[in-house]
């Protein structure tokens, strides 16, 4: 089956190596690599076939993980860091290569050769360093910004060394060849700065009005490679052209959705990657060289660390940070297999420090998640406080004490204007282009998306949110959102429309917190107001609406005192109401005063408003004169109104009062 069988070889033995790296809680890519080992060319067993090819599919891994990176980069952040990212990291480069020459010295190694050897371990490991962060959840805090920023200038510094390097013995012609990359390079970022972001967000925005996901995801990532693959016909690198596309594509409004979309992919073949990485890893090289290996990667390690701990703290940054990038950034890159396979081609490097560069990349790629999971214990023993720590490593927030809005129907609409009506922030997510249209142009913040993506809930500050509440119209799409909200932040209030009654029971074991199902409370008023205009006494008609809400809502319904205590305060709460009556000409109430009436006194009830023409008084007094033709709005039991009923009805001549109907009851919040 060719690369078909390599390919399923591959994705078994991660899955294997990722259970048991997560059954001892370990970074998934620990289990990824060490899978590699063992379906490599030196282990025997089953083996792959081509591991070229595997390499060549990892590269795509590498170009969507930057591209992904592109798209959560924002240049607003990259101003309150830029001076470590530019200077910083230039500096470090230059550091770090004269470091890694006095390594090769030290090993005895030629002088050209050392020089190699020290650009190679200047370099980092965007895939490795992204990736810890993610799974530990600190890329969006300060030092993984710091890190990030640090490791695109390094990826855009190999350019120049791939050119430089293997040219030094001609000078002339190797500035020569730099210029013109440089010229290249400048050329297609104004081409992508002043044409990608007028072009690729219209041909996004055209596309998410089709509403098809296939279509969108197809697009997504055809940007991405494609404007990579546009960059290397350029001369330039592949993975730099998929993160500046990300990074253009970031300023836009789709950068959530995008990035959504293309996680699974990116993960996929990411872990292509990894897997190749562990595929060079020779066991009987390791254990023939031990000692050799463990004092590179004990110097590389401690050097680089230092290095890089210094530069953040001569940049101003303090409380746990420096120690944090240290540990974060000291393993060798997979650039640097790049660089070191160049090296060897021209004879720059020999094939023993070729695989020895091999075996301390890959060996520090491996110690890198425990040495950034280890940072804050460092830090807070370093240290006397640890609060100082976890605020410069809390990712910003800007949204907080919100209400979130899943899905931007009619449900949606209304009840994101209402919130607007009452001034309480609220943000939209909705995956329906013509919905995020319609948000914006009510003026309500929105993000498009979809509603059960982490990354898109994440960008609605869920954690800090007051109150989430899912009016998606599919079922399943119901449930998919409420699992990803209760997995994200299991404590926010969870309010959530269900699809059909039978969906009520289902959503209840999700931790749902209250349920509406639109038809069931159609149906419910609807049988009120035909109660209420059949004469039927508003407190039956209170008290039926509730036993047919319990019935309906019991899943949500606790047993025992909690729902005794529930029926006895609906009970008490449709003990009194709200009735408005009319005062007709000549009854007792007709041109007096509240207070010459007694009206309290007499009947106990309490009139709260009067409406007389297209005038409301509100609380009248007891000096409210009371006049033929006013409403007034009673509020008191049943009893209670009808005595406040039967002073505003005209008397015959024999004293009879004649029989009014009251009015059908409005309900207002007694509170």
């Amino acid at each position: 089956m060719g690369i078909a069988a390599d390919i399923a070889i591959i994705v078994v033995a991660a899955l294997i190596g990722g259970f048991v790296a997560q059954r001892f809680g370990q970074p998934l890519i620990l289990g990824y690599i060490l899978a590699g080992v063992v379906v490599g060319p030196h282990t025997g067993g089953i083996t792959i076939s081509n591991i070229h090819d595997i390499e060549l599919l990892a590269e795509i891994g590498v170009a969507l993980l930057l591209f992904a990176l592109g798209l959560e980069f924002n240049l607003n952040r990259l101003g309150k860091v830029r001076a470590i990212a530019l200077a910083g990291t230039t500096i470090q480069i230059l550091v770090t290569m004269v470091f890694g020459f006095g390594v090769g010295q030290l090993l005895g190694w030629p002088a050209y050769e050392s020089l190699w050897f020290g650009a190679i371990v200047a370099l980092s490991s965007t895939m490795v360093i992204l990736k810890t962060l993610l799974e530990q959840g600190r890329l969006g805090s300060l030092a993984g910004r710091i890190m990030m920023s640090m490791l695109i200038v390094q990826d855009l510094a190999v350019v120049p060394m791939l050119i430089i390097l293997p040219t030094l013995q001609d000078p002339a012609a190797g500035l020569t060849t730099l210029a013109w990359a440089v010229v290249r390079a400048a050329l297609f970022l104004a081409l992508m700065i002043y044409g990608g972001t007028r072009l690729i967000p219209v041909v996004l925005q055209r596309i998410a009005a089709w509403n098809s996901r296939e279509l969108y995801l197809i697009a997504v990532v055809a940007i991405g490679l494609g404007v990579g693959y546009a960059t290397y016909l350029a001369g330039l690198s592949f993975a730099f052209g998929a993160f500046v596309a990300g990074m253009v594509l970031s300023e836009s409004e789709h950068s959530h959705q995008a990035l959504n979309d293309i996680g699974p992919l990116r993960d996929l073949f990411g872990l292509l990657f990894f897997v190749s990485i562990g595929m060079l890893i020779d066991p009987a090289f390791l254990i023939d060289h031990l000692g050799i290996v463990l004092l590179v990667v004990a110097l590389v390690a401690f050097g680089k660390m230092l290095i890089f701990g210094v530069i953040s703290r001569a940049f101003g940054y303090t409380d746990g940070i420096p120690i944090l990038v240290g540990l974060g950034m000291f393993q060798i890159g997979e650039f640097a297999f790049v660089l070191a396979e160049v090296g060897l081609n021209a004879s720059a490097i020999r094939q023993e420090t070729f695989t020895l560069v091999l075996a301390t990349a890959v060996v520090t790629m491996v110690l890198t998640p425990f040495a950034v999971r280890g940072a804050d214990t460092l830090s807070a023993r370093l240290r006397r406080t640890r609060a100082t720590l976890e605020a410069h490593l809390a990712a910003e927030q800007p949204l907080r004490d919100h209400i979130i809005i899943i899905g931007y129907g009619r449900v949606g609409r209304y009840t994101a204007e209402i919130l607007q009506q009452l001034q309480l922030p609220c943000v939209v997510i909705d995956q329906d282009y013509n919905a995020v249209e319609r948000a914006k142009k009510a003026g309500l913040p929105v993000i498009y998306g979809d509603g059960a993506s982490p990354v898109v809930l994440e960008a609605a500050g869920l954690m800090h949110a007051r109150l989430v509440l899912v009016v998606v119209a599919g079922g399943v799409d119901v449930e998919q959102v409420v699992r990803q909200v209760r997995r994200l932040n299991a404590t926010v209030p969870l309010v959530a429309r269900a699809a059909n009654v039978a969906q009520i029971e289902e959503l209840q074991p999700l931790g749902v917190d209250e349920i509406v199902q639109p038809e069931f409370e159609a149906g419910i008023e609807m049988v009120r107001q035909a109660l209420l205009r059949c004469d039927v006494p508003p407190e039956a008609i209170d008290t039926l609406s509730d036993a047919v809400r319990i019935q309906g809502y019991r899943p949500l319904r606790l047993p025992g005192q909690e729902e005794v205590l529930l029926r006895l305060l609906r009970q008490s709460a449709a003990a009194t109401s709200l009735a408005w009556m009319t005062v007709e000409a000549g009854s007792p109430l007709d041109g007096k005063t509240i207070g010459e009436n007694h009206i309290r006194w007499r009947t106990g009830a309490t009139i709260v408003a009067i409406e007389r023409g297209s005038a409301v008084i509100a609380n009248p007094g007891a000096e409210a004169l009371l006049l033929a033709g006013d409403r007034l709005a009673v509020w008191g039991t049943l009893e209670q109104r009808r005595a406040v009923h039967a002073l505003c009805t005209k008397t015959d001549a024999v004293g009879v009062t004649q029989q009014v109907p009251l009015r059908a009851p409005v309900e207002i919040d007694a509170c």
